[in-house]
């Protein structure tokens, strides 16, 4: 494929392709002072949210997604992972309503592709990922507030101008109050069950190229808060071979509380991948979330990549990027049937009440991410 994949940016050298020194300078400077420019667009801003960051599962509001625009990293592929987009947006657009952000110039094209069950509003964006981009929403006795998490290209890996204003932008939109986070994050490397615990992985976020000088004691401290979590568990993750310096929504989710879904490699798969799951699992064993409860883990296999096709090295096969939205799970579709057939029993299982939809999302894997990282939801007050 033309576009950088999302875990192959570092390793094809595309660091340098995408803006070269300068803005991987950029990618090092810590988050914008409360008091800065970048952070000052309302009182707002200025205060700290109290409450809680919901699990998933939780009623919705809307889930925001972004057309990838013409001049984006997908190149020749755009039209086809534009189809995955749309594909995705309709899924979801049957169960809650759905907003896609597309540039100016493109909403009319993103509107026809998406049908008229999708709203598609004019916001500038330069890629698809909203779970990265976009806000992440709390909720408390003031109803819903959100965390921008200033988004800076995954430490500087890729052009982001205009996505490093996605997430104030929806705010405006929808006149949610917005706090300046105090850490370089994205959506994709949390992941809560709602009541007090935080999975997250060491490399995407005690990293120079998002808080550089920062501890992971200082890093936790800058989540716990405005989270509304009271225990972190810290899995070590993979640092500098994927763009995402490896998110956790394509490592361990929360099903419920108490229960982990640790996404299993298949045979074949590279030794680093192998040995960061493994980590995982050993940390998950020993893990107590914020009841003081243990956890239960339950793999997720990974489809095998000979029952696949022709796919690129860089094909994203992991079930564990699934999405929750009002009655139903969004999960992908690869093409290894007993794989397929296993993450959707699975999760119908674990979500019950819930029709499980499965998609083809070809594209989008190719490119490193699937379903969850192209979404973020916004939940109910």
């Amino acid at each position: 494929m033309s576009a950088y994949p999302r875990r192959a940016v570092l390793r094809s050298g595309a660091a340098a392709a995408l803006g070269g020194a300068g803005l991987l300078a950029s990618a090092c400077r810590s988050a914008p002072a409360e008091g800065s420019e970048a952070a000052r667009d309302s009182p707002s801003s200025r205060s700290r949210p109290r409450g809680r960051m919901p699990a998933e599962s939780r009623p919705h509001e809307r889930t925001l997604m972004a057309w990838p625009p013409r001049d984006s990293v997908w190149g020749s592929d755009t039209p086809a992972v534009r189809r995955d987009i749309a594909r995705i947006a309709r899924a979801i657009a049957e169960h809650e309503p759905v907003e896609l952000a597309a540039s100016p110039e493109e909403v009319k094209g993103a509107q026809r592709a998406c049908g008229a069950g999708v709203d598609v509003v004019p916001v500038p964006v330069d890629d698809l990922w909203m779970r990265d981009s976009g806000p992440t929403f709390v909720t408390g006795s003031d109803g819903v507030s959100a965390l921008d998490f200033h988004f800076n290209g995954w430490g500087g890996k890729q052009e982001h101008q205009r996505d490093a204003l996605v997430s104030r932008r929806v705010l405006e939109r929808h006149r949610v109050p917005r706090t300046s986070a105090g850490i370089t994050a994205e959506g994709g490397a949390l992941e809560v069950d709602g009541a007090g615990t935080l999975l997250v992985t060491e490399s995407s976020l005690v990293n120079a190229n998002r808080n550089p000088g920062m501890s992971r004691a200082e890093i936790e401290g800058h989540l716990k808060e405005p989270l509304g979590v009271s225990t972190v568990i810290w899995l070590k993750g993979v640092r500098g071979r994927d763009i995402t310096d490896y998110h956790v929504d394509a490592l361990a989710r929360f099903a419920e509380p108490g229960v982990v879904l640790l996404s299993r490699p298949s045979a074949g798969t590279p030794r680093v991948w192998v040995r960061a799951y493994e980590q995982a699992r050993g940390v998950l064993e020993e893990a107590r979330d914020a009841r003081g409860k243990k956890l239960e883990i339950i793999d997720l296999d990974e489809p095998d990549p000979g029952e696949l096709g022709q796919r690129g090295s860089e094909f994203l096969g992991c079930y564990a990027n699934y999405y929750v939205v009002n009655g139903a799970v969004i999960v992908p579709r690869f093409g290894d049937a007993r794989t397929d057939d296993r993450a959707a029993s699975l999760l119908r299982e674990l979500h019950p009440g819930r029709v499980v939809v499965p998609l083809e999302i070809n594209m989008l894997a190719e490119g490193g991410g699937g379903i969850h990282c192209s979404t973020q939801q916004q939940p109910a007050a």
